[in-house]
């Protein structure tokens, strides 16, 4: 076998078939979808038959365009057991986002969720390559009587007509009648580590741009492939198994599956043996009800977005989770400060913390765990490399402990930005050394330890009067206010500085008015004064992906309205 998702995944089922594998649910009630490793491998391989005669072959793209649901996880599995590619839809999208993404993707297969079928029927007849269609229904939670069932209520009717896609020739067929068309056995050609997987960045500061990888590098940039602990790079795909637990642990990523943190959360744990636990929408008190009933043992948040509401959820007086097998908490892709670890830590004293740094582009690239992840001392989070992290200069040379440069990563890199050489050529670059690297942009430091300093996002990096100011030191500090709730800082143009720091916030509710001159006697205690916010915007709620990340587009926009 080879370093092959699909490979991994069979692997996995052929040593755990009666494992439970994922388990999803429903924020607005309790319907569950449980799948078992050998559940979901014969689902993914029906539905991967029914691809493959619908004409999908090796590298051709399918696009998965749904909540969090069991459905989700077995059209990734599916598609990867035929060496075709993922296309990860953003499902917050309004229709010209849409259709930019897809007509950038150019899949050949759409598998959506019926809730957005208007939506598909305004952008289908724009994409000239889209030859099937595949609907899920809203309504089932488990497959309509299984492989051989009925069709699933919600989409009855939809074959044959042009209500779910806007003409007959793209008539959409209900998810389990797809299922049920295919054979259940696994009967796949060799497949190979070269075969590629496609991720979509989010957009948050432009449009999106889909990253290229080879499967055997994405493993081992974010797919557990290098021991994130002791920095142990395995040496063989069946050496994988072989980290399992007897006694499986219960992983539970809240942000959406179109989100590459939570799609490598769940193959991660997948591939081990392990349990994961999806949710379709976020929603605290559900998250919690989740952690009590299905005994969860980690819970993967993205930042501040989902942290803070969490853990501010259990100040209820009337609330009762019983939270044993709460162990660890796990942060990825967006700013976790401080405070909010630290009110964790204040409610779960024994909690195990982690917090990641790293992009689509770069893979992980460094963490911080235990005790050193609450650390709030220094200017950015300070974290332990990852496999081949490393701090460098505008040409690629390594820079010493103190000096700022470009956060890095060299060997296991993307292939490129899909359908844009120019960026590709900007980020995906080949060193002194020989070696390709990945620099997406974000300003780091090397610490005399060895560890790396993660100061801000390179591409919303403020220039004031020259001095380089990180937006997510100043939004840390800002955090730690008790009159903020959230907030997101950003440069504005300046007649004498260039730029100013512009802090859009959003207050907590019941704690007085707040005021610049407040925030800034706040700031001024933590941070040198050319970081100081000069503007401050209040606004009702600061608008962030699903995954948590700042819209930077909507924040530079409050921002320049003065």
């Amino acid at each position: 076998m080879e370093f092959n998702l699909a490979d991994l995944f069979e692997q996995a089922v052929d040593h755990f078939p009666e494992r439970e594998a994922v388990t999803c649910a429903v924020a607005d009630g309790p319907a569950v979808q449980r799948r078992s490793f050998a559940e979901l491998e014969e689902r993914a391989n029906r539905l991967a038959h029914h691809l493959s005669e619908a004409g999908v072959g090796p590298g051709d793209r399918v696009g998965v365009y749904a909540l969090n649901r069991a459905e989700w996880v077995e059209s990734l599995l599916a598609i990867c057991k035929i060496r075709a590619v993922c296309v990860n839809v953003n499902y917050r999208y309004v229709a010209d986002e849409l259709a930019y993404l897809l007509g950038m993707a150019e899949p050949v297969v759409l598998i959506y969720q019926e809730r957005w079928a208007d939506r598909v029927a305004q952008v289908a007849p724009g994409l000239p390559g889209l030859r099937h269609l595949i609907v899920i229904d809203d309504t089932t939670t488990e497959p309509a009587g299984g492989p051989e069932g009925a069709e699933p209520t919600g989409a009855a009717g939809l074959e044959g007509s042009a209500g779910s896609a806007g003409s007959a020739a793209l008539a959409a067929v209900p998810f389990e009648k797809a299922v049920a068309s295919g054979g259940s056995q696994r009967d796949f050609g060799p497949r190979s580590p070269d075969d590629h997987y496609l991720l979509f960045t989010g957009g948050t500061t432009g449009l999106p741009k889909g990253v290229v990888w080879r499967q055997e590098d994405v493993f081992f940039a974010l797919g557990g492939g290098i021991d994130v602990t002791t920095g142990h790079r395995m040496a063989t795909p069946e050496e994988i198994v072989g980290t399992a637990y007897d006694n499986p642990l219960t992983f539970f990523p809240i942000a959406p599956l179109m989100h590459g943190a939570t799609q490598w959360g769940l193959m991660q744990q997948l591939f081990r043996g392990n349990r994961a636990v999806l949710l379709d929408r976020f929603e605290p008190q559900r998250v919690w009800q989740l952690v009590e009933s299905e005994r969860a043992n980690i819970v993967m948040i993205t930042g501040d977005a989902m942290g803070r509401p969490l853990v501010e959820a259990l100040d209820d007086p009337d609330t009762g989770f019983d939270l044993g097998s709460f162990m660890g908490l796990v942060s990825s892709a967006a700013l976790f400060s401080t405070p909010v670890k630290q009110r964790f830590l204040e409610r779960f004293p024994t909690l195990y913390l982690s917090d990641a740094i790293g992009s689509s582009e770069g893979g992980a690239g460094g963490i911080s765990q235990g005790a050193a992840a609450a650390d709030g001392s220094g200017d950015g989070v300070t974290t332990k490399a990852i496999g081949d992290s490393e701090v460098v200069d505008d040409e690629l040379n390594p820079l010493p402990p103190g000096v700022v440069g470009r956060l890095a990563r060299r060997g296991n890199v993307p292939l490129c930005y899909l359908g844009d050489p120019v960026k590709s050529a900007e980020v995906f670059r080949t060193g002194p050394d020989g070696l390709r690297y990945s620099v997406p942009g974000d300003w780091a430091r090397r610490e005399e330890d060895g560890r790396i300093t993660l100061l801000g996002r390179g591409s919303s990096c403020i220039n004031s009067g020259g001095e380089k100011i990180f937006p997510e030191e100043v939004e840390s500090v800002i955090k730690s206010h008790a009159g903020v709730y959230d907030t997101v800082v950003v440069g504005a143009p300046d007649e004498r500085w260039g730029e100013t720091v512009v802090a859009v916030v959003q207050a907590r509710p019941g704690v007085g008015e707040l005021t610049l001159p407040q925030l800034q006697e706040h700031c001024r205690a933590h941070l040198a004064g050319y970081k100081v916010p000069r503007r401050l915007h209040l606004v009702a709620e600061v608008q962030r992906t699903p995954t948590g990340k700042p819209d930077m587009r909507w924040a530079k926009s409050v921002a320049a309205a003065d």
